[in-house]
């Protein structure tokens, strides 16, 4: 008798095990407040990393960047209706939704699984993007984070990442002036990698505002 093949590991379940678990670090908020770095690091990632092969899914995403920004400006909740609206621009389709089937990314070594309470619990992280149980650069490594793993859409959903850890910056008055660094892969069950990320977004926050256009500190 034929064995049943084992069902490949819920990566989004290892990751909402984990989530609670880390260590987050801590950071100390040196905040030099002397201006606006002298370009947006997220537009110059989208443009270097998609400008050359899809000139209109760029615009598309830059589009979808100046909408997230002005929403965060107004001190906008992050909410999955939310970035609905970024990903219909993003995608140019009329409708998106969330996903109606387990998901898979990395060349299908990750898969995410679909329960009932998926979406509710999506909603609930997306939430925490402004509690004040951690700091900042923690906030936000969690909810790009937590895009990636629960991989809410068909497709685009590293954009959708990218997008919302601009939004939570932006909501707290951030711009960073550099976004490769962040170009790592993550996985959904490593704890460290998780912590590793917020730590380099507290150096990428500090460093943005020590190279502001105008009265930046030496």
């Amino acid at each position: 008798m034929t064995a049943e093949p084992e069902l490949q590991r819920d990566a989004l379940a290892d990751w909402l095990h984990i989530r609670t678990e880390i260590s987050w670090p801590h950071w100390n908020g040196e905040r030099q407040g002397a201006g606006v770095p002298a370009f947006d690091g997220f537009q110059d990632f989208f443009i270097a990393t998609r400008g050359g092969r899809d000139p209109e899914g760029t615009a598309r995403i830059l589009t979808a960047l100046e909408q997230a920004l002005a929403d965060a400006k107004q001190g906008r909740q992050l909410t999955f209706a939310l970035m609905v609206g970024r990903q219909r621009t993003v995608l140019r389709r009329d409708s998106v939704g969330f996903r109606t089937m387990p998901a898979f990314a990395k060349g299908g070594r990750e898969r995410y699984g679909l329960a009932l309470d998926t979406v509710a619990r999506f909603e609930r992280c997306l939430s925490e993007s402004t509690r004040s149980d951690l700091s900042l650069p923690s906030r936000a490594a969690r909810t790009y984070l937590d895009v990636l793993f629960f991989h809410p859409f068909e497709d685009g959903n590293a954009r959708a990442a990218m997008l919302a850890l601009a939004f939570v910056l932006a909501r707290e008055g951030v711009s960073l002036d550099q976004v490769h660094p962040l170009q790592v892969t993550r996985w959904a069950d490593d704890a460290d990698g998780a912590a590793d990320l917020a730590v380099l977004l507290g150096i990428l926050i500090t460093a943005a505002e020590r190279r502001p256009v105008n009265g930046s500190p030496s």
